[in-house]
């Protein structure tokens, strides 16, 4: 896992160290060894921070030469299949310098070009330049593991991995629809950026950048297949989900470092600590115990899994969260997103980062097997609405933007039922809706387009689940799930591997896997709790969900949370939000309302955007 980062213009850089600066601003990302290289005539510049895992010489140095010096590429993620495409290479005549997957890519992309993109099974955002053609050849990941940001601004290219680097040694100011987004949805979605003049690559994109035309061209090369609707055999599709799975965690456990598996001892981290045992002896497995908060502990549910499969299990105790915490993950987190188990990710991360580098989680398995308690209300309120008028509907809606505090327990879920069920998906996990969104930003005259770019973004489809599943692979997965967890990693230098993103369990997951085998209104992720039941001990808590979250409500009821929370929000005068509706939701949850994640949204935008100097 990596750092890049790189500049790109049709004349001369004036200023060099801008590159070694940028670079450097995500020295996290890659202790290991920086790396530099620029053009002959100097228009080009490729950075490299890098965290050795696989290769650990010098040879897996980066940027990187291909054997012919045409090609230059720098790379952040990692190839799981970068043995079974060298031998590949090898018979079609690529020579090669080094064993690493780096490598593999530059030879791929010589032999094949973009298409190149279809045979590499992994995590990554890479750019490679093409001497020759003088172009630059961008891409990400199909999940979306990996970040990449990106400004063309004046004929000069710049990208990165964290956006941090992009604001380096400039003026930036806030992008209106991106924030109004975040306030909204908790993120910035798609190809936005919270800053002005910066986008993101979209998963499952490339970018090509010609420095003699000035042309910049952005293209999908994968997408989500669409369900095949054929006759179901349940048994065949669950020894193909274990085929699958057993040959993702399988590649994924290959590493020159020290690697584990992170145990909470729910369902999916469960089947990983199962089919990781079948391949390697001796198997590391972390859980983490929040010492005074037992509604958190997971430790019993862990043992249970790692007895069975006798793994090396390493209890590790987190250290409290002190207020402290906040300001490092403002910056750390230069794009903000609405999630305050960021927290317990980064503790986490800091503790196991002592053990080993690299860490197998279940990100993905909510989203591609319906996990998330939202999926099974939505088919039971789709169910119900059927025989409501859609008039008395509209009207509850309103009634609860008007008359119910922000907060109050259901107020989404009622706003939510003004939708066509048919075609929409509500927007349940909303923090702020428009008309508190203009009171808090104390500006009417502001254009609000979060719930339009929303729209926008859901699949057109009949089936209510797979709308909901697909949207949430598309938006919560990649700008919330992948981010927190990249960030919170990355700021400890440790890397974390999802096995279920593999591209073959997605497309596995979402063309051959019915939604009746996913969430039904009583239950979850049934096929996985349907293989889980033939390779997990019988003791084992199949209904049990408990999401990695922190007491952050009782922390603001008062003490040292509560009281920085009002510094920030109430006694700076230089904050953007308005004091009044603030004080109004501190209050409110004072008094038992859920308005937590919305505070901590408005105080870490606030550290953030004072961190960078970001201005409006």
């Amino acid at each position: 896992m990596c750092g890049i980062v790189g500049i790109a213009s049709k004349i001369n850089v004036d200023n060099y160290s801008w590159l070694k600066g940028a670079r450097d601003t995500m020295s996290h990302r890659g202790p290991d060894d920086a790396g530099e290289w620029w053009s002959d005539n100097h228009n080009i510049g490729l950075g490299h921070r890098r965290l050795s895992i696989i290769e650990l010489s010098k040879a897996g140095h980066q940027p990187m030469l291909d054997f012919f010096n045409r090609y230059v590429i720098t790379f952040n993620g990692e190839i799981y299949n970068f043995k079974e495409l060298r031998i590949v290479l090898t018979n079609l005549g690529y020579n090669f310098n080094t064993y690493t997957d780096t490598e593999v890519i530059l030879n791929g992309y010589r032999a094949w070009g973009p298409e190149v993109l279809s045979k590499l099974n992994g995590m990554f955002a890479f750019c490679i330049y093409d001497i020759e053609k003088n172009t630059l050849f961008i891409a990400r990941d199909r999940a979306g593991e990996k970040p990449l940001f990106y400004s063309l601004v004046n004929n000069v290219f710049k990208f990165s991995s964290e956006l941090k680097a992009l604001l380096y040694k400039q003026t930036n100011y806030v992008n209106y629809d991106s924030f109004d987004c975040f306030l909204s949805m908790g993120f910035v979605p798609g190809n936005l950026s919270i800053v002005k003049g910066v986008n993101k690559l979209p998963p499952a994109h490339f970018l090509q950048f010609d420095l003699n035309s000035g042309k910049l061209e952005i293209r999908r090369y994968w997408q989500i297949p669409e369900f095949n609707d054929q006759k179901i055999d349940e048994d065949e599709l669950i020894f193909t989900l274990d085929e699958l799975l057993n040959d993702a965690i399988k590649k994924q456990l290959v590493a020159d470092v020290p690697i584990g598996v992170l145990l909470s001892g729910g369902l999916d981290s469960s089947i990983i600590t199962a089919f990781a045992a079948r391949s390697k002896k001796d198997l590391k497995t972390f859980t983490v115990r929040f010492p005074g908060y037992s509604q958190f502990d997971e430790t019993k549910h862990a043992r249970l899994i790692s007895k069975h499969f006798n793994t090396n299990h390493i209890e590790l105790d987190a250290a409290d969260a002190t207020i402290d915490i906040l300001p490092l993950l403002a910056k750390q987190f230069d794009e903000p997103i609405i999630d305050s188990s960021m927290i317990p990710t980064y503790l986490v991360s800091n503790l196991i980062k002592s053990h080993c580098t690299v860490a197998l989680g279940g990100d993905g398995g909510d989203e591609l097997f319906g996990g998330y308690n939202h999926y099974s209300r939505l088919l039971m309120l789709k169910d119900k609405l059927k025989f409501i008028h859609p008039l008395i509907r509209k009207n509850a809606a309103i009634f609860s933007e008007i008359f119910l505090p922000l907060g109050f327990k259901g107020r989404n879920w009622i706003q939510g039922l003004n939708i066509d069920f048919n075609t929409g998906l509500p927007l349940i996990a909303t923090y702020f809706d428009k008309a508190t969104r203009k009171k808090l930003l104390n500006n009417n005259q502001l254009t609000l387009n979060a719930e339009l770019i929303r729209q926008g973004r859901i699949p057109i489809t009949q089936d209510i689940l797979q709308r909901a599943t697909r949207t949430d692979f598309e938006n919560y997965l990649p700008e919330d799930i992948l981010v927190k967890v990249d960030r919170a990693s990355m700021l400890n230098s440790l890397e974390i591997r999802a096995p279920f993103l593999d591209y073959r369990i997605i497309e596995f997951a979402f063309s051959r896997v019915p939604t009746v085998l996913k969430a039904n209104t009583s239950s979850k992720k049934i096929i996985l709790k349907k293989l889980a039941k033939k390779i997990l001990p019988n003791e084992f808590d199949f209904n049990r969900k408990q999401g990695f979250s922190i007491p952050l409500s009782e922390w603001l009821k008062g003490g040292p949370w509560l009281n920085f929370f009002e510094d920030v929000l109430l006694s700076d005068d230089d904050t953007i939000f308005d004091k009044n509706l603030v004080l109004k939701m501190i209050n409110g949850q004072k008094n038992g309302r859920s308005n937590s994640e919305r505070l901590f949204a408005l105080v870490l935008f606030e550290l953030w955007r004072k961190e960078y100097n970001i201005k409006f």
